[in-house]
Protein backbone atom coordinates (compact mmCIF):
# COMPACT_ATOMS: atom_id res chain seq x y z
CA UNK A 1 0.00 0.00 0.00
CA UNK A 2 1.46 3.52 -0.71
CA UNK A 3 -0.86 6.21 0.35
CA UNK A 4 -3.15 5.29 -2.41
CA UNK A 5 -0.97 6.41 -5.33
CA UNK A 6 -0.88 3.97 -8.17
CA UNK A 7 2.84 4.74 -9.44
CA UNK A 8 3.97 5.97 -6.73
CA UNK A 9 6.68 3.20 -6.39
CA UNK A 10 8.32 4.20 -9.87
CA UNK A 11 8.47 7.88 -8.85
CA UNK A 12 9.95 6.23 -5.46
CA UNK A 13 12.57 4.41 -7.26
CA UNK A 14 13.82 7.26 -9.09
CA UNK A 15 13.39 10.26 -5.86
CA UNK A 16 15.60 7.28 -3.70
CA UNK A 17 18.00 6.69 -6.38
CA UNK A 18 19.15 10.66 -6.39
CA UNK A 19 19.17 10.39 -2.96
CA UNK A 20 21.17 7.98 -2.70
CA UNK A 21 23.58 8.54 -6.13
CA UNK A 22 23.92 12.32 -5.12
CA UNK A 23 22.60 13.02 -2.11
CA UNK A 24 19.59 15.03 -3.87
CA UNK A 25 17.93 17.19 -1.60
CA UNK A 26 15.00 18.06 -3.30
CA UNK A 27 14.03 14.45 -3.84
CA UNK A 28 14.65 13.27 0.14
CA UNK A 29 12.02 16.30 0.93
CA UNK A 30 10.01 15.21 -1.68
CA UNK A 31 9.61 11.65 0.14
CA UNK A 32 9.55 13.31 3.34
CA UNK A 33 6.42 15.44 2.35
CA UNK A 34 4.65 12.17 0.38
CA UNK A 35 5.11 9.89 3.35
CA UNK A 36 5.46 11.69 6.75
CA UNK A 37 1.84 12.38 6.98
CA UNK A 38 0.93 8.80 7.28
CA UNK A 39 3.50 7.65 9.56
CA UNK A 40 2.76 10.61 11.73
CA UNK A 41 -0.94 9.38 11.85
CA UNK A 42 0.32 5.65 12.83
CA UNK A 43 2.80 7.02 15.37
CA UNK A 44 0.67 9.13 16.54
CA UNK A 45 -2.21 6.03 17.13
CA UNK A 46 0.26 3.98 18.26
CA UNK A 47 1.79 6.03 21.09
CA UNK A 48 -1.35 6.96 23.06
CA UNK A 49 -1.52 10.58 21.11
CA UNK A 50 1.18 11.72 22.41
CA UNK A 51 2.24 14.02 19.90
CA UNK A 52 5.82 14.79 20.80
CA UNK A 53 6.72 11.02 20.77
CA UNK A 54 5.01 10.72 17.73
CA UNK A 55 6.96 13.16 16.20
CA UNK A 56 10.28 12.06 17.74
CA UNK A 57 9.45 8.53 16.36
CA UNK A 58 8.84 10.25 12.70
CA UNK A 59 12.09 11.46 13.17
CA UNK A 60 13.82 8.98 14.05
CA UNK A 61 12.41 6.64 11.37
CA UNK A 62 13.70 8.93 9.10
CA UNK A 63 17.00 9.20 10.58
CA UNK A 64 17.26 5.02 10.59
CA UNK A 65 15.58 4.95 7.43
CA UNK A 66 17.83 7.32 5.37
CA UNK A 67 20.87 5.29 7.21
CA UNK A 68 19.28 1.68 5.37
CA UNK A 69 18.65 2.74 2.44
CA UNK A 70 20.73 1.73 0.37
CA UNK A 71 19.53 -1.71 1.51
CA UNK A 72 15.78 -1.26 0.33
CA UNK A 73 15.79 -4.20 -1.78
CA UNK A 74 11.99 -3.05 -3.20
CA UNK A 75 10.66 -6.32 -2.31
CA UNK A 76 7.39 -4.44 -0.73
CA UNK A 77 6.32 -0.57 -1.50
CA UNK A 78 8.10 2.29 0.04
CA UNK A 79 5.86 3.82 2.07
CA UNK A 80 5.34 -0.06 3.20
CA UNK A 81 9.02 -0.32 4.15
CA UNK A 82 9.12 3.50 6.10
CA UNK A 83 6.05 1.79 8.09
CA UNK A 84 7.68 -1.32 9.06
CA UNK A 85 10.87 1.08 10.15
CA UNK A 86 8.34 3.07 12.38
CA UNK A 87 6.84 0.09 13.69
CA UNK A 88 10.46 -1.13 15.16
CA UNK A 89 10.78 2.49 16.84
CA UNK A 90 7.02 2.48 18.40
CA UNK A 91 8.04 -0.79 19.77
CA UNK A 92 11.34 0.36 21.27
CA UNK A 93 9.18 3.02 22.89
CA UNK A 94 6.71 0.94 24.04
CA UNK A 95 9.70 -1.37 25.62
CA UNK A 96 10.61 1.93 27.45
CA UNK A 97 7.10 2.41 28.67
CA UNK A 98 7.64 -1.24 29.97
CA UNK A 99 4.52 -1.91 27.91
CA UNK A 100 4.00 -5.32 26.70
CA UNK A 101 4.01 -5.68 23.24
CA UNK A 102 2.40 -8.98 21.75
CA UNK A 103 1.19 -10.58 24.87
CA UNK A 104 -0.10 -13.85 24.66
CA UNK A 105 -4.19 -13.15 23.99
CA UNK A 106 -5.55 -14.33 27.23
CA UNK A 107 -2.83 -12.00 28.69
CA UNK A 108 -3.38 -8.49 27.85
CA UNK A 109 -5.28 -6.72 30.51
CA UNK A 110 -8.83 -4.57 30.20
CA UNK A 111 -7.56 -0.90 29.45
CA UNK A 112 -8.77 2.17 32.14
CA UNK A 113 -10.61 3.21 29.19
CA UNK A 114 -13.52 0.56 30.83
CA UNK A 115 -13.64 2.62 33.34
CA UNK A 116 -15.23 5.38 31.74
CA UNK A 117 -18.92 5.96 32.52
CA UNK A 118 -20.99 5.43 29.95
CA UNK A 119 -23.05 8.49 29.99
CA UNK A 120 -19.45 9.95 28.52
CA UNK A 121 -19.04 10.15 24.85
CA UNK A 122 -15.81 8.01 24.25
CA UNK A 123 -14.68 8.42 20.52
CA UNK A 124 -13.20 6.02 17.98
CA UNK A 125 -9.17 7.59 18.50
CA UNK A 126 -9.90 7.65 22.22
CA UNK A 127 -10.87 4.50 22.30
CA UNK A 128 -8.35 3.02 19.95
CA UNK A 129 -5.60 4.59 22.25
CA UNK A 130 -7.09 2.49 25.19
CA UNK A 131 -6.49 -0.56 23.19
CA UNK A 132 -3.12 -2.71 24.03
CA UNK A 133 -0.35 -2.55 21.99
CA UNK A 134 -0.91 -5.30 20.08
CA UNK A 135 -4.64 -4.82 19.36
CA UNK A 136 -3.78 -0.91 18.68
CA UNK A 137 -1.55 -2.09 16.13
CA UNK A 138 -3.52 -4.52 14.54
CA UNK A 139 -6.77 -2.16 13.95
CA UNK A 140 -4.58 0.86 12.76
CA UNK A 141 -2.37 -0.98 10.32
CA UNK A 142 -5.37 -2.83 9.08
CA UNK A 143 -8.54 -0.88 9.69
CA UNK A 144 -6.73 3.00 9.51
CA UNK A 145 -4.40 2.68 7.37
CA UNK A 146 -5.65 0.30 4.99
CA UNK A 147 -2.73 -2.49 5.12
CA UNK A 148 -4.08 -6.30 4.02
CA UNK A 149 -3.84 -9.21 6.43
CA UNK A 150 -0.54 -9.99 5.09
CA UNK A 151 0.99 -6.64 5.18
CA UNK A 152 -0.22 -5.77 8.97
CA UNK A 153 1.32 -9.60 9.66
CA UNK A 154 4.32 -9.03 8.29
CA UNK A 155 4.90 -5.24 9.64
CA UNK A 156 4.08 -6.54 13.08
CA UNK A 157 6.20 -10.03 12.92
CA UNK A 158 3.72 -12.01 13.40
CA UNK A 159 1.80 -15.02 12.11
CA UNK A 160 -1.22 -13.87 9.89
CA UNK A 161 -3.68 -15.64 12.40
CA UNK A 162 -2.57 -13.66 15.03
CA UNK A 163 -2.85 -10.43 13.39
CA UNK A 164 -6.34 -11.17 12.57
CA UNK A 165 -7.15 -12.87 16.03
CA UNK A 166 -5.92 -9.85 17.40
CA UNK A 167 -7.97 -7.40 14.96
CA UNK A 168 -11.67 -9.26 15.39
CA UNK A 169 -10.86 -8.92 19.21
CA UNK A 170 -9.68 -5.36 19.18
CA UNK A 171 -12.96 -4.45 17.03
CA UNK A 172 -15.04 -6.42 19.96
CA UNK A 173 -13.36 -4.62 22.54
CA UNK A 174 -14.06 -0.75 20.36
CA UNK A 175 -18.28 -2.35 19.35
CA UNK A 176 -18.12 -3.16 23.48
CA UNK A 177 -16.91 0.40 24.19
CA UNK A 178 -18.97 2.54 21.76
CA UNK A 179 -21.99 0.75 21.42
CA UNK A 180 -24.34 3.11 23.66
CA UNK A 181 -26.12 0.86 26.90
CA UNK A 182 -29.52 0.75 27.38
CA UNK A 183 -30.09 3.01 30.23
CA UNK A 184 -31.73 1.07 33.48
CA UNK A 185 -34.95 2.06 35.50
Amino acid sequence: MDVGRPGAEAGDRELVSAVLDGGDERAFRTLYRRYTPQLHRIALRLTEDREGVAEDVVHDTWVRAVERLSTFGWRSSLGTWLTGVLINRVREQWRAWGRVEWAPLERIAEPAVRAVAHEARVDLDRAITALPPGYRAAVVLHDVEGYSHEETARLLNIDVGTSKSQLSRARRRLREWLEPKEATP
